[in-house]
């Protein structure tokens, strides 16, 4: 079962990633797709199934936030990810903050999935340093 769920959590992962990278350009070029009924609820659903299958994973693992530090920067890092997201996608006031806070929202992401693949809070910045 574990490897079943973690499968769908790493599938919810992509097409998370993908659907993100996908409104990030009809945001820049000033798509109305952006608006349009799909990109505004598939989110709701990939969203629910990756944090539901998140929460599965650490239940099976018994690593907790608060307990588990790389399961905490995670949390964090999904926090910072979703107020940066809604601001490249909705609350920016002006195009450069968009724009930006879309750049900023990748490289949380990135950050998400390399604390994910080598269980380290540095995650990809523990090699740079």
């Amino acid at each position: 079962m574990y490897f079943a769920i973690k499968h769908l959590h790493v599938t919810c992962v992509v097409l998370s990633a993908l659907g993100f990278l996908l409104r990030g350009y009809w945001m820049i070029s000033g798509s109305a797709l952006l608006k349009s009924l799909p990109a505004r609820v598939m989110p709701h659903i990939v969203d629910s199934a990756l944090l539901l299958s998140a929460i599965a994973l650490a239940v099976m693992i018994r690593q907790y936030p608060f307990e588990a530090g790389w399961v905490t920067a995670k949390v964090i890092g999904l926090v910072a990810y979703i107020l940066l997201g809604t601001v490249a996608l909705k609350r920016g006031r002006t195009r450069a903050q968009r724009v930006s806070a879309f750049a900023a929202a990748i490289a949380v992401y990135a950050w998400i999935v390399s604390v994910a693949l080598t269980k380290n809070v540095a995650g990809y910045l523990a090699a740079v340093v």
